[in-house]
């Protein structure tokens, strides 16, 4: 049986809940988090569902309601858990990172057409992004997040920077990941997510991507534990002041990607600085939605929807504006 792991609150006590295909959520005896679980499942040489012992019903609807979900995954020093990410992976990325940089986009000379490195480098994930088993791929574009402080709960707002300028949605796919002591990684499975970036920043100029990715980020309520459909078809869309003012479908899952979920992973876990035991690793695989692609301006206050089967619950976040917070260098 699949299982969705929810990480809550109750009476001021961690819980953590296994909810089944037919949508009982059970509270999980065996741990009360999901990085306790998934430590215990990787010593005894289980599954993370073979690993819980199942409990008392529990509402994850009355949690949701009170605000007392987590997000599905954390460690209990944020420091070690690290949010990262691949783009130009889904087909149709490319079309809107091109929209973004209309002043780098495909001149002419007198050796033809050339194209922007966004371009070239979606057009090598066509190309090379699906190897066959046992063969390495081509290597993605790749950026780094931040650590736990920048992961937000279900329901909790994401704090665009006081510098920034922008902050718009990315509806993606999540891979959680748990480092065994060994320096094995373990996917615990995936989640949806929203990850959110400065895309005027981006615009202004690719090599400020890093800049760019440097955000909060969201994760849905739920993990999903085993494999992730090969065809997930959802919708984000943005609403102000109680009214959807801007929505799409979108696309996930490897039948819509330019590269495998096992050739992103091989790229990043290469790495041995991504395999430090105890260590958890968020991983977003990209998208080819984005509001800010279509001309749409985000405002304080807007609340963020994502929603996609075979996960029950949305990712829903409202969009503020941290307050500055200069900073002084200081020799010593």
């Amino acid at each position: 049986m699949a299982f969705c792991f929810v990480q809550l609150t109750e009476g001021g006590s961690r819980r953590l809940a296994a909810v089944d295909d037919q949508g009982r959520a059970r509270v999980v005896q065996t741990a009360d988090t999901l990085y306790a679980l998934a430590q215990a499942a990787i010593a005894d040489g289980v599954t993370l569902a073979q690993a819980a012992t199942l409990g008392d019903e529990i509402d994850i609807a009355a949690a949701l309601a009170d605000g007392r979900v987590l997000a599905p995954i954390d460690h209990p020093d944020p420091a070690h858990l690290q949010m990262t990410g691949t783009g130009l992976t889904h087909l149709g990325s490319a079309e809107g990172r091109d929209k973004m940089h209309k002043a780098a986009l495909a001149q002419k000379d007198g050796a033809g057409e050339q194209l922007t490195d966004s371009m070239r480098m979606f057009l090598m994930g066509v190309e090379g992004g699906k190897p066959a088993a046992g063969q390495e791929g081509v290597q993605p574009e790749w950026f780094y997040k931040g650590d736990g402080s920048q992961l937000v709960a279900p329901g909790q707002p994401l704090a665009s920077p006081s510098f920034a300028k922008d902050g718009g949605e990315e509806p993606e796919i999540a891979g959680v990941y748990v480092i065994g002591p060994d320096g094995t990684p373990h996917r615990l499975g995936f989640c949806l997510g929203n990850e959110f970036s400065d895309h005027v920043i981006e615009r202004g100029n690719y090599l400020w991507l890093a800049h760019s990715k440097l955000r909060q980020a969201a994760l849905g309520p739920e993990l999903l534990a085993g494999p992730l459909p090969d065809d997930v078809r959802g919708t984000s869309r943005i609403v102000r002041d109680g009214q959807t003012v801007w929505e799409k479908p979108f696309l996930s899952g490897e039948a819509n990607m330019s590269h495998t979920i096992a050739n992103l992973e091989r790229h990043h876990f290469k790495y041995d600085l991504f395999r430090r035991p105890g260590d958890v690793h968020v991983h977003f695989f990209g998208t080819a939605t984005l509001s800010f692609s279509e001309g749409f301006q985000t405002q304080v206050g807007d609340v963020f929807e994502i929603e996609a089967a075979p996960f029950s619950y949305p990712v829903s976040n409202p969009l503020t504006q941290a307050q500055e917070r200069p900073v002084t260098v200081k020799s010593l």
